[in-house]
């Protein structure tokens, strides 16, 4: 995998983590990034000398003024400057592709999406390729490009199986990199957004951190120790053979009582076209119930009681200090919210902490901002690895 930002060396390991606890908690003071990485003074000089050359980090004199003036002394706070370089992110789904351009620190300049009507892996590369064009030219410190995809990826650059796409093996990263010339990273794109929210949102800063995603399919990621646990299963069918109602409704797989098919919106919509014969989006399905339509009621109240359940065991066996609810699928929070909190105070023991529960609505382009961070990640920690 390229090293991206070819104006920055390669970090050592004392380089990386200095570099990492300012790009994601900066600004901050020499003495702050000593005590948090333990770091003896003459250690941190000699470890951020390179990266202040190299111009990955600055020394922040607005903000050394600022301190000077309330401690009366200066400072000299380390930050990174975010617009140094962007980067592009893509999520690719069955019909559409989203991108966004995002700074150093994850934030989003710009956004685009393009209608994918091909699943050929050469024609996809095409049109992604298509699609850097406008970023180029509008960011010309364009750095890298990340990709999230649904389905397994080694190697953070090829697509091993991706169902919904129709992919076996294919090197997606290398397809890319040689149409636009940028480092390109591929993930699984539920392990891109835990990283992304890990780094820069709901987890960061927290040692243990759980997502559970809902939308066309069911996604879920852990942080331990500050770090995303990768495993193989990634991108494999999260929730097919989580059985949390074993006496519960078929999805068109044949899956009975899975989280799966309890949850997902395919699933939810399918079990409403089987009752009723007819055809509803999501959202119509959410407002019937939340008017109180007895079918309808019926179904979301059942996913409901899943997703309650999934957390409380989800909190019960990883021990999160917090689980972020996030995907296209939430708003059923919103018309089931108090179902959601009983079925998670059943499968708790009474004595247990409350579970510290956040729902974000995710849309393609925050899944397109994960897969931006990839490469944000990859570029700071020199390597693939995180």
């Amino acid at each position: 995998m390229t090293t991206l930002g070819a104006s920055w060396p390669p970090l050592s390991p004392g380089e990386r983590a200095v570099a990492i606890e300012v790009l994601v908690h900066g600004p901050l003071s020499r003495s702050e990034i000593a005590r948090r990485l333990n770091l003896s003074a003459g250690s941190l000089t000699r470890l951020t000398k390179p990266l202040i050359e190299s111009g990955l980090l600055i020394e922040s004199a607005e903000d050394a003024m600022l301190a000077e003036a309330r401690q009366g002394r200066p400072s000299q706070p380390l930050d990174v400057v975010p617009e140094s370089r962007y980067f592009l992110g893509f999520k690719i789904t069955a019909d559409r592709v989203y991108a966004v351009v995002t700074t150093l620190r994850s934030d989003i300049v710009a956004r685009y999406d393009r209608p994918l009507t091909t699943h050929d892996p050469a024609e996809v590369a095409g049109l992604l390729h298509e699609m850097t064009d406008e970023p180029v030219r509008a960011f010309p410190r364009l750095a890298g490009i990340g990709i999230g995809v649904g389905g397994s990826v080694r190697d953070r650059s090829t697509v091993v199986e991706s169902a919904f796409l129709g992919w076996k093996d294919v090197p997606l990263a290398k397809l890319v990199e040689e149409r636009t010339g940028l480092p390109t990273v591929v993930e699984n794109d539920v392990a891109a957004l835990v990283e992304a929210e890990s780094w820069f949102g709901a987890g960061r800063g927290l040692e243990r951190f759980a997502v559970l995603t809902i939308g066309a399919g069911l996604g879920y990621g852990l942080v331990v120790g500050g770090r995303r646990v990768a495993s193989s299963e990634d991108g494999v069918g999260f929730g097919r053979r989580w059985i949390v109602n074993p006496y519960g409704p078929l999805t068109p797989y044949g899956d009975r009582g899975s989280a799966i098919s309890l949850l997902t919106i395919p699933s939810i919509r399918y079990q409403l076209q089987a009752a009723t014969g007819r055809e509803m989006t999501y959202e119509e399905i959410l407002g019937l119930a939340a008017e109180g339509e007895p079918m309808a009621a019926r179904v979301v109240d059942e996913a409901a009681q899943a997703l309650g359940t999934l957390v409380a065991q989800i909190a019960n066996f990883a021990m999160p200090q917090k689980i972020l609810l996030a995907g296209e699928g939430v708003s059923l929070v919103d018309v089931v919210g108090p179902a959601v909190k009983e079925a998670i105070l059943a499968g708790r023991h009474p004595q247990a902490d409350p579970v510290n529960l956040e729902t974000k609505v995710s849309d393609f382009h925050d899944w397109a901002r994960g897969a931006a961070v990839l490469a944000i990640q990859v570029l700071v920690l020199g390597s693939a690895e995180t």
